[in-house]
């Protein structure tokens, strides 16, 4: 993303209620991992502290992943991946290839509190976010955010 369309977006994320501007999903080729994957002990100190007598606060979703600890790591064993104004949080089992090569599925908008959430949904059930504070809608395969 060029350094021009890398402010258009900070500026409708800061300002809220900056003019209209289009976002559309980013290519999965151009996504650059920016997080670290966790190592095996970190996974371990992880499950053991996520998984013990405060697990039933956060498994309210209902996907049980402590269970064992191979449930744990499907589930937390993810790095940040960014592509201009849109971060996810992906697998670091799934090869970086095969990442690159994901195509676009679907985009979505939806709001959550002040902030709204444009999703862009890939093969393989990875998405890429990017958040802002501007109303935003889904105009085709993109996104227009700002008054």
């Amino acid at each position: 993303m060029s350094r021009t369309a890398l402010a258009l977006a900070f500026a409708v994320f800061a300002a809220g209620s900056a003019a209209a501007a289009d976002f559309t999903c980013p290519s999965m080729a151009d996504i650059v991992q920016v997080g670290s994957c966790p190592t095996e002990p970190e996974m371990r100190w992880g499950f053991s502290g996520y998984c013990a007598d405060n697990a039933r606060m956060y498994d309210k979703d209902g996907k049980d992943i402590c269970t064992d600890i191979e449930r744990y790591k499907e589930a937390k064993n993810v790095s940040l991946w960014e592509a201009g104004p849109f971060q996810g949080y992906l697998s670091c089992t799934a090869p970086p290839e095969s990442l690159k090569a994901a195509k676009l599925d679907d985009i979505g908008v939806g709001k959550a509190g002040a902030i709204t959430r444009v999703v862009c949904r890939y093969e393989g059930g990875h998405e890429m976010v990017m958040r802002t504070r501007a109303p935003c809608t889904r105009d085709g395969d993109k996104a227009v955010c700002g008054d």
